[in-house]
């Protein structure tokens, strides 16, 4: 599945030229994601109805991807310009941290399987639609509204934790399989320690993509521009 993650987000990135000049492309890629991001969740709550296992403490949209899941799909629906860098950040920062770590009870090839890594690779393939085919892009500020976003997600959250003595994002306790949040302390602290992580992951992601690239283009536009004036 890393695999074809990979060269899915390959494909999209050397084809962009082709897909942004070809409206009908367009368009059907935008809908298969929007397919890929709402029909598993669907037919997953239809599951969880139809074997009686539906709990308002596990089976809520209520993880942080899914939430980024459902906004991405607005996102792409609405070509929204203030959803996208929430969805760059937190989308493709948590849903990474997701596929390399799954969190998984039911092994290939059940219906949570292909639920869990069809609906993350789309989180990680929408924002990058708008990226390289809609040439949106984030800025600085964008990190900052980001961390807000995330911190209202974790508050309101928490508060449905406590309503339902659940454990949405956990927010209330490490999972039960091994994660990365073993390596982070205990509870509360690892909480904090996420909160400082997430933000060293979109600094990075936003440096190495777009600000250390602008960088370079305009010492050799100004490199350029020496050149051309010096004749």
């Amino acid at each position: 599945m890393l695999g074809l993650l990979l060269v899915l987000i390959l494909s999209l990135f050397m084809g962009r030229k082709i897909i942004a000049s070809t409206p009908a492309l367009r368009r059907s890629i935008k809908w298969t994601l929007v397919t890929a991001l709402l029909i598993p969740e669907i037919c997953l709550q239809i599951w969880y109805v139809s074997t009686g296992i539906w709990d308002r403490t596990t089976s809520l949209p209520l993880e942080l991807c899914s939430l980024t899941m459902l906004f991405s799909a607005v996102m792409l629906m609405t070509n929204s310009r203030k959803l996208y860098p929430l969805m760059y950040f937190a989308g493709i920062g948590g849903a990474l941290q997701a596929v390399l770590t799954p969190s998984l009870d039911f092994p290939f090839p059940h219906l949570r399987f292909f639920h869990f890594f069809v609906s993350h690779v789309a989180i990680i393939l929408a924002p990058l639609y708008m990226t390289w085919i809609q040439k949106y892009r984030p800025s600085w500020k964008s990190i900052g509204w980001t961390m807000l976003f995330l911190n209202m997600a974790a508050l309101v959250v928490g508060l449905i934790n406590l309503a339902l003595n659940s454990n949405y994002m956990f927010l209330m306790r490490k999972p039960n399989t091994p994660s990365l949040l073993d390596l982070l302390g205990p509870h509360p602290f690892y909480i904090f320690a996420e909160e400082l992580i997430a933000l060293l992951l979109f600094i990075i992601m936003f440096s190495l993509f777009f600000a250390i690239p602008d960088h370079f283009k305009k010492i050799r536009k100004k490199r350029k521009h020496l050149h051309e004036t010096s004749f």
